[in-house]
């Protein structure tokens, strides 16, 4: 008999666990999704989420959703399965197919290489997903031009970007967001779009297995996030997601032992077109892509500068979203990776006044600030655990600033210039070469022209 986790023992010991079951889940005529975890027999989970249905589902609405509900379960499992990371899994309510395995493979495996490096584990965990249905998955059906969009948005420059270049396609399009935190509200409201929350409740056990001994960390929660918009998307008659990840995402924070452990691998390339081929294979109707691949967080950055009605509504820092709300900031801290890298991107495209009333803080101007924006570069150790752009384009940020009669006496600016951008090569850091679009993404062609339209100079 398994115990519940709302009963937690005094000491959890991540070792004594062999193995991770799939145990149920369930979608309910008002929206309410279930989803049913255990370790071994011993420790049972439960997740809820309020999906934003319109009216009741009826048995055929939510009968053609099963593909995408069962895809959630999987996924979403990762916030359990980290506590101990047990060798096995056991779908007890039936394997994934084979493009849905793969994809879950990656996630519980490199989508967890965070939290062993920081957790010193032995090595990432690798557990094996069953396979059923085809022994060979389909092709990824090519991407049809998509006609209503719901565009998730998590308060940050990027969403707005990316909300703006669907809109700018001419497409039906909808806001989404998990939850309902500040940033996105306001983001939302300069938008002036209709917008879906879902409500999602994690086991409440978690903090007090975290306590008595159990595994935590940095989960793949963009494939999380991904996975709840599909399913809206596909009960609300979308068609499609559009992601706000970028060319940067698929850039890791550091080499360990032989894994390139990148604190966002759920919004890079790989991850993408694994979660596309999962969606083909199980004929979810609903498809995913991401309209900022072909750009830096540089590029985005100067995008986004250009959109002054978001200026003060949005914050990347995310202090703001953590999930105890004792710890949880109320707009940008202007200590973290995350404040430091987006003050760096956008202020080759704006004033040290402008970039002062939004953040709060000049932090280009406060010396105690230098060691934090040099490690934007992996001068000083590896690139931070943050969603932050590659050294590559925070050089190229620092070049630019460096020759601008606006930035150059900041004392972070000047010390960046005189310290750092000398240890690398000339050519380093071009700052033409960090804006360029690149050619490499997963969206429908028909998007293109309003990519390059809005992220080109």
């Amino acid at each position: 008999m398994a115990t519940d986790a709302r009963q937690p023992p005094r000491a959890f010991d991540p070792t004594a666990f062999r193995s991770f079951r799939f145990m149920a889940r369930e979608l309910d005529a008002q929206g309410r999704v279930s989803l049913g975890y255990a370790l071994d027999d011993e420790i049972d989970f439960v997740e809820e989420f309020d999906l934003p249905i319109e009216g009741v589902l009826d048995d055929a609405e939510r009968e053609r959703a099963e593909g995408l509900l069962s895809l959630l379960h999987w996924v979403a499992g990762v916030s359990y399965y980290k506590t101990a990371v047990p060798p096995a899994v056991a779908c007890e309510t039936g394997a994934p197919p084979p493009a849905a395995a793969e994809l879950l493979e990656a996630l519980y495996s490199d989508g967890l290489g965070e939290l062993a490096y920081t957790n010193e584990l032995a090595g990432l965990p690798r557990p094996r997903f069953p396979r059923g249905g085809s022994s060979a998955a389909p092709p990824v059906a090519e991407l049809r031009p998509p006609r209503r969009v719901l565009v998730p948005v998590g308060g940050g420059k990027d969403s707005a970007v990316a909300l703006e270049i669907v809109r700018r396609s001419g497409c039906e399009l909808a806001l989404f967001s998990v939850g309902d935190a500040t940033p996105i509200a306001r983001t939302a409201a300069v938008a002036g779009l209709p917008r879906l929350i879902a409500r999602r409740r994690l086991d409440p056990a978690l903090p007090a297995l975290n306590r008595a001994g159990a595994l935590n960390g940095h989960v793949p929660i963009t494939a999380i996030v991904s996975c709840v918009a599909l399913l809206t998307a596909a009960l609300r008659g979308f068609d499609a997601v559009a992601m706000a990840n970028e060319r940067s995402a698929s850039s890791g924070n550091i080499d360990w032992q032989g894994v390139e452990v990148n604190h966002q691998f759920s919004k890079g390339l790989w991850a993408e077109r694994l979660l596309q081929a999962a969606l083909a294979e199980i004929g979810a109707g609903v498809q995913i892509f991401s309209v900022l691949r072909p750009a830096s967080e540089l590029a985005i950055a100067r995008a986004f500068a250009r959109m002054a009605p978001y200026h003060r509504a949005f914050t990347s820092c995310n202090a703001i979203f953590r999930t105890d709300p004792a710890l949880r900031a109320s707009s940008w801290c202007c200590d973290c990776p995350k404040c430091r890298f987006v003050f760096l991107a956008l202020a080759p495209f704006t004033s040290p006044e402008h970039l002062r009333e939004v953040f709060g803080h000049d932090l280009l101007a406060d010396e105690r600030q230098f060691a934090g924006f040099a490690l934007l570069t992996a001068t000083g150790g590896h690139k931070p655990f943050e969603c932050v752009g590659e050294e590559q384009e925070s050089l190229a940020a620092i070049r630019m600033l460096a020759a601008d009669r606006r930035w150059r006496e900041h004392a972070v600016v000047q010390r960046l210039a005189a310290e750092v951008l000398p240890a690398f090569r000339a050519k380093a850091g071009d700052p033409a070469e960090a804006l360029a679009l690149g050619g490499e993404h997963a969206m429908p062609e028909s998007l293109l022209a309003d990519v390059r339209a809005l992220l080109g100079a």
